[in-house]
């Protein structure tokens, strides 16, 4: 007699939704549509006290999910109140309300726990939901006097897509200077010489690429500390513009082929203690085609082993928002547990739609929780330091924005001053606890700091 196939693994999916709007609902379509049998499939959606009435759009359009509704908006870790009881599932995964996953993203990481009892999660491959096209500016470089010694191109501050307004999921990669703030609620970023700036472009199903289309027009925001050309280059073709310390609108070049961005293939954590998603703003070119095990797994979007949770906890909930997921993953990296990227398995995002990278909620949380982690788990001269070079550069930011400004009888620039300071008192009140976590997850660690050290990445 031909032996029974084993029962097809039980798994619960779960969605948190804070306001997500239609972005919920298009991402439990995509779940609904998992190539998995729907009697071994159980999904919830975890809602944190939604006001724009999507908790209950879900409720009525989708019979077969659970929501569950939490009083209050506890961030992230409210994925907590479905991550208690797995008695009668074998993984529970989790997925981002802004997040679409493709229909083949749930079996291989199954395949992947399966087949290895060590493995505590598995982490998918997570690509931008939009594709991109690049825009090359470059422009001369100038020293500016005391307040900035940073040799600056152009300040881009914002990009309209066929007339709306994209700048907040458009991309700069390392060869700008980063995100400042301009006082008045939005976002800047200087160039160097020659910058890449990814726009995103139209696409009506972010699961679907056939569905991408190259827009009619691109305009950058631009300004410069004195007139100047700039060289706009996009698939081969150039334009140069003059421009001028007035922040005015600028048409590219609309050219070339749009290409996915990878979010995330598997978490990492550098060796001054900063978290970084694997793979961040690269394009997706076949590079990470290959499984491998990281140093943590990402929250938007894996599957976890119950063992594991029940092993090592849940998310810490005074984290609320950003960096919960790598510090459970280094709690378990203490316990010996592993961790695998899975590049079969596709999900599309949209980045920080909750929250807004470069929000004041943003920065606060990551840079925060950043130190929380560290304090929690790393080795104590690793966070020390941290903390300590955390204070040097917000004094530094200090000089540069408030003491030079004055001095040279400008207005000061505070916001970024103020927004690091907030941060690193909110992590100095939760010092005492999670030293006290500590001393508690040192009573008990399977695996030495060396090793766990090893596998943190140089820079």
């Amino acid at each position: 007699m031909t032996p029974a196939a084993p029962p097809v693994p039980r798994v619960r999916l779960v969605v948190l939704n804070w306001n997500g709007g239609d972005m919920v609902v298009r991402c439990v379509e995509h779940l609904i549509r998992l190539d998995w049998p729907a009697d071994r499939l159980e999904l919830v959606v975890v809602d944190n006290a939604s006001s724009d009435g999507s908790d209950r759009v879900l409720a009525e359009r989708f019979p077969q999910v659970r929501v569950v509704r939490n009083a209050a908006n506890t961030g992230f870790v409210a994925n907590n109140l479905a991550m208690g009881d797995l008695d009668d599932v074998d993984y529970v995964g989790l997925i981002n309300n802004d997040s679409f996953v493709e229909p083949g993203w749930l079996r291989p990481l199954v395949e992947a726990l399966e087949s290895d009892p060590g493995l505590g999660a598995a982490s998918a491959r997570l690509l931008f939901a939009d594709r991109f096209l690049g825009v090359e500016v470059a422009s001369p470089t100038f020293t500016p006097g005391t307040a900035d010694h940073r040799r600056l191109g152009v300040r881009v501050g914002g990009a309209r897509v066929d007339g709306k307004d994209r700048w907040r999921d458009t991309q700069f990669g390392e060869d700008s200077w980063g995100i400042e703030h301009d006082g008045r609620g939005g976002t800047f970023q200087w160039t160097r010489d020659r910058t890449t700036v990814r726009v995103p472009v139209p696409v009506d199903d972010p699961a679907d690429a056939s569905t991408v289309r190259l827009p009619e027009s691109i305009e950058l925001r631009l300004a410069a500390e004195t007139a100047k050309d700039v060289t706009l280059t996009a698939g081969g073709l150039s334009v140069t513009v003059t421009v001028v310390t007035e922040p005015r609108w600028y048409a590219t070049p609309v050219a070339g082929e749009p290409v996915d961005i990878v979010n995330n293939v598997g978490s990492i954590v550098f060796e001054d203690g900063y978290g970084a998603d694997r793979g961040w703003l690269e394009a997706d070119t076949g590079q990470y085609d290959e499984p491998a095990e990281v140093f943590a797994w990402c929250g938007g979007s894996v599957l976890l082993r119950p063992s594991y949770l029940a092993d090592v906890g849940l998310f810490d909930e005074r984290f609320f928002l950003y960096y919960e997921d790598t510090d459970l993953s280094w709690r378990g990296l203490t316990r010996g547990w592993r961790y695998r990227y899975v590049p079969e398995a596709v999900a599309r995002h949209l980045h920080a739609a909750s929250t807004g990278e470069g929000s004041a909620t943003f920065q606060y949380y990551v840079e925060r929780n950043r130190l929380l982690m560290l304090a929690k788990n790393a080795p104590l001269r690793m966070a020390a330091h941290a903390v300590w070079r955390f204070a040097l550069v917000t004094a530094s930011y200090a000089r540069r924005d408030i003491v030079r400004p004055v001095l040279g009888l400008h207005r000061p620039r505070p916001e970024q001053v103020r927004r690091r300071v907030v941060s690193l008192a909110g992590f100095l009140k939760l010092v005492p606890a999670m030293m006290a976590d500590r001393r508690r997850l040192r009573r008990a660690p399977t695996v030495p700091d060396a090793v766990v050290a090893s596998r943190l990445v140089r820079r």
